[in-house]
């Protein structure tokens, strides 16, 4: 494995005793995961995902070479986890710096926001650029989603003529919706969302593999890695099963008030693997009036906006730190004649160095203000350990779902801001409540 989690710095403030009572609440939890007898087990399909999705991964593999090879950009649109676990991968591999080309294409990102500027610029990016278009959706009339489809297959027309079609993949439900009738018609290529995987969940299907095998990363490594996870968090000890362990300290520290937890990256790239995450667990356990709040900072960075907050503010926070030990490229410090800036006594070390004892520093400095860290060692970045990672972070979601007494399948409430948009944009079907909404403004 990989990964590893270190709670040692999370026992100054929860007792030993209390994680062997929370234990059989965990092993329970484990159980129902896989028995699929608790609530919401209409959506489990992912548990057994990364083994079924290897069977994909030739037919998916053989798509992302045809667009590589012909195509300067993909434009991904998706909103959620149609977008935020294939650009979690992405980001985590890909040079900040990179350029769209053929044989390398960048993968860009569209439908996420309603923003005509942001849409307008993309366009205009594309001018002079060839391009596929992959666009995720179960309906296919979710609004942010369908209004960039539709702006940007009217360029693709306009540009590719009868040819379009050619170059845009529907990644959607296998008999129903507007999108499959859409891509029936059409004749696009299409891969499935199965029923029982709920989009959070999505990310080692086509819906993120696909993406993710354009921008040039290997996907069976990928879920090679989450395999890994899946057969090592089957078991109930939780000394040996991280997926349950990780569970059993965020609701010890929840029991505790501490009802926020802080994911921190040290590394850049790692950044869209907090969002992803925030999204997973945001949708999971905000219910019934309960859940642990997750937010995400991105250190050194943040240490200079939240890092007073964090340690002086109010205390009712927990992090979870990811730290990764080997970086994959790195820079040394070297000695200047002139030591002006006072970096001298850091000369022979590597960047990567100083930013792991900034992490040492931080945690130190948290404890003692009275926060919380549980740190995920992960060895280095790689396709398997962020297999590995995915993994992880999906069955401990589960399990801690069910520990703290909620669906974590469902997400009801996300759908009270869609109503209320529907009527007040006069969509068919709301007028009544479009009434409603229109007297209380």
């Amino acid at each position: 494995m990989s990964l590893s989690l270190n709670y040692k710095n999370t026992l100054k403030f929860i007792n030993e005793y209390e994680m062997g009572y929370l234990e059989s609440s965990a092993v329970e939890a484990n159980k129902l995961l896989h028995s699929k007898k608790g609530a919401g087990n209409k959506f489990l399909g992912w548990l057994d995902l990364p083994t079924k999705a290897l069977k994909e991964a030739d037919k998916i593999n053989k798509l992302a070479k045809e667009i590589r090879e012909n195509a300067d950009v993909l434009v991904v649109i998706g909103i959620g986890g149609s977008y935020l676990g294939s650009r979690a991968v992405i980001d985590a591999f890909t040079s900040n710096f990179s350029e769209a080309k053929k044989g390398s294409p960048k993968v860009i990102f569209a439908g996420q926001n309603m923003s005509g500027q942001y849409h307008k610029e993309l366009i205009e990016y594309l001018d002079g650029k060839d391009f596929y278009i992959n666009i995720i959706s179960k309906s296919g009339t979710t609004t942010e989603p369908a209004i960039a489809f539709r702006l940007l297959k009217e360029y693709a027309e306009l540009r590719y003529k009868g040819d379009a079609k050619k170059r845009i993949i529907a990644t959607t439900d296998k008999k129903r919706g507007a999108l499959k009738t859409m891509s029936t018609e059409n004749k696009y290529r299409t891969f499935v969302i199965e029923d029982d995987i709920g989009g959070r969940f999505s990310v080692l299907t086509p819906v993120g593999l696909l993406p993710i095998a354009v921008a040039g990363i290997d996907i069976v490594a990928l879920l090679n890695g989450a395999i890994k996870m899946a057969n090592v968090t089957k078991g109930d000890k939780f000394q040996k099963n991280p997926a349950m362990l990780y569970a059993m300290l965020r609701n010890a520290l929840y029991n505790k008030g501490f009802t926020t937890e802080i994911m921190v990256n040290y590394v850049p790239r790692m950044f869209y693997i907090s969002e992803w995450w925030k999204q997973l667990y945001g949708e999971s356990e905000g219910k019934d009036n309960k859940g642990i709040f997750p937010a995400a900072v991105n250190f050194s960075t943040d240490l200079h906006s939240l890092g007073q907050y964090i340690q002086d503010g109010r205390r009712n926070i927990f992090e979870t730190v990811i730290s990764i030990n080997k970086e994959n490229v790195d820079l040394s410090i070297k000695t200047a004649d002139s030591d002006l800036d006072g970096l001298n006594y850091l000369s022979g070390l590597n960047m990567h160095e100083i930013n792991k004892t900034a992490l040492e520093a931080t945690v130190l400095a948290h404890i003692d203000g009275g926060v919380p860290n549980i740190i995920l060692d992960v060895d280095k970045i790689t396709a398997s350990s962020i297999g590995e990672l995915i993994y992880f972070f999906e069955k401990a979601c589960g399990i801690s779902g069910y520990m703290l007494g909620v669906n974590p399948f469902d997400q009801e409430g996300v759908e009270a801001y869609k109503k209320n948009m529907f009527a007040l944009l006069g969509k068919k079907g709301y007028e009544d409540l479009a009434k409603e909404l229109r007297g209380r403004k």
